[in-house]
């Protein structure tokens, strides 16, 4: 894995590289330029500056002892920063991709996911496990949290039983810790995916979760260049056929389009990452709190369908009045 930094005109850039493996020959399917603009969100600017600054390959320290690391992945996007960070550890031997994800709903976005990410591991020489869609299983496990919102009981479950099965693999495989990549999304509570993380591994003597700012505005910003240079699929929701419905709730509320499932058109901005700055402005901190906020609003709600519809019609009309002189609505966003 190599680095190198440069300056042009107007912009900031930082380079890393994947190698073969190992940390010595840059790979060049992978190496690419990481600049941003200054048109960019201002988080996003410093973060660059940030990471050009750097003086070493990374900062992310693992667990002691450790040097054979499983990650669970969720998808290409997600794993493309973290699996670079880690391969830029000293002391790291191995980083295998482990993907279990029963929770993606439908068969056609799950396919979607895995496939990009199988092929991304291939390209990158890291080994991908392709573990069972047991998606029978999942349902059963979620069972009576069919309309808790985003980030609560059913979230703790689901990331329960993947990061379970996950620590079950390490112990047999002889791994010395664990990692997952819902850990590096903003959409997603750190510490309820931690927590999730520990509880697996703790199971295990001699496993240890990986635990680290994986979240910061670095990695953040990275993720968005190895994502667009990669030209990785851009999902529109966590994954779930609830946060499925939650999301096209949201969007009906916004005035925009249902998500779509695969094909070349997305239902809102683009179906490819192509553009760090476009990303970056998707998954502001404002955007993600306001799609929190919202999901928390209509969880309220509780079972009582008609109150849930309505909470939406009244969001709507207060949407309504915050467009700007355009017309347009702020907050729009991808997952």
């Amino acid at each position: 894995m190599a680095s190198s930094a440069s300056d042009k005109g107007n912009t900031t850039a930082v380079q890393l590289a994947f190698d073969d493996g190992r940390r010595s020959t840059p790979n060049a399917a992978t190496t690419t330029s990481t600049a941003i603009s200054t048109t960019a969100p201002t988080w996003a600017q410093q973060a660059s500056e940030r990471l050009q600054q750097k003086t070493s390959l990374t900062t992310a320290e693992p667990p002691a002892n450790t040097s054979r690391v499983l990650l669970h992945s969720c998808c290409g996007p997600c794993s493309g920063a973290m699996v670079e960070e880690m391969l830029a550890v000293p002391s790291i031997d191995k980083v295998t991709v482990f993907f279990y994800n029963p929770n993606i709903h439908p068969r056609q976005e799950y396919l979607i996911r895995k496939e990009e990410n199988k092929e991304f591991c291939k390209k990158i020489g890291v080994e991908f496990v392709d573990c069972d869609y047991d998606v029978k299983e999942w349902y059963a496990r979620v069972k009576g949290m069919e309309l808790d919102p985003e980030r609560g009981r059913r979230c703790t479950e689901c990331f329960d039983m993947r990061m379970e099965r996950t620590a079950l693999y390490a112990h047999e495989k002889g791994y010395q810790a664990i990692a997952t990549t819902n850990a590096t999304s903003r959409w997603k509570d750190v510490d309820q995916v931690d927590e999730s993380g520990f509880r697996a591994a703790e199971k295990y003597p001699a496993l240890n979760y990986w635990a680290y700012d994986w979240q910061s505005d670095e990695m953040t910003i990275r993720k968005y260049h190895i994502s667009a240079q990669q030209r990785f699929y851009k999902q529109e929701y966590c994954g779930c056929s609830y946060s499925l419905r939650d999301s096209n709730d949201w969007r009906k509320a916004n005035g925009v389009p249902k998500i779509q499932i695969g094909g070349d058109t997305a239902g809102l901005g683009e179906r490819y990452f192509t553009d760090p700055e476009v990303d970056a402005a998707e998954e502001s901190q404002e955007v993600v709190d306001e799609f929190f906020a919202q999901a928390n609003e209509l969880a309220g709600a509780g079972t009582d369908r008609a109150e849930r519809k309505k909470r939406l019609e009244m969001y709507k009309d207060r949407r309504k009045h915050e467009k700007n002189v355009d017309g347009h609505v702020n907050g729009l966003n991808n997952w």
